[in-house]
């Protein structure tokens, strides 16, 4: 192969998967609207876009879904060398309530217990997003990502006085 015919299908191909990673980055969502659980708190406008610039990798948030491998401890030893799959959302893999009875006897029927120890939805999102919000000092309280609904406010009485202290003080005379 002469030399501008080499030059010409290193290009042609640089060009092919250039494209390729651009078209899979414009299937990418901008927004992503995290309301699977919205009982007590209100769904989360994640803002995906952003998300992809800060990180590191696909995989640090979707396992091994994307196709990059995966670098979670959790699941390095088993999915190391797992290709990508079509599904990359949490609630593909994770559910909603893990200790429903019919999750459970899913489970139960299940011959092989290689995930048993999976992680329910809601604490996959707390440790990915509260976790790596602690590494790069991003909001971790409840509410400045999600508010409560009335069911949440309900539920963790937020109607309730505060709590007076001062008897406990004047039982121990502490000033």
């Amino acid at each position: 192969m002469n030399a501008k015919l080499f030059g010409v299908t290193l290009i042609m191909a640089v060009s092919i998967l250039a494209t390729g990673s651009l078209s899979l980055a414009g299937d990418m969502p901008e927004q992503v609207s995290l309301d699977t659980m919205v009982k007590y708190f209100s769904g989360v406008k994640f803002d995906h876009a952003m998300h992809t610039e800060l990180g590191e990798d696909c995989s640090r948030c979707h396992h091994h879904t994307t196709g990059t491998g995966t670098t979670d401890s959790r699941c390095v030893s088993c999915h190391a060398d797992s290709d990508g799959v079509a599904n990359v959302a949490c609630r593909d893999c994770h559910v909603v309530d893990p200790f429903s009875a019919e999750h459970l006897n899913q489970k139960a029927l299940s011959r092989y217990q290689f995930h048993i120890d999976k992680p329910g939805l809601k604490a996959v999102y707390h440790w990915n997003c509260v976790g790596c919000h602690e590494t790069m000092s991003g909001p971790t309280g409840c509410q400045t990502c999600h508010t409560r609904t009335p069911d949440g406010d309900a539920f963790f009485h937020a109607d309730a006085s505060p709590v007076d202290t001062n008897w406990v003080k004047q039982l121990f005379d502490l000033k």
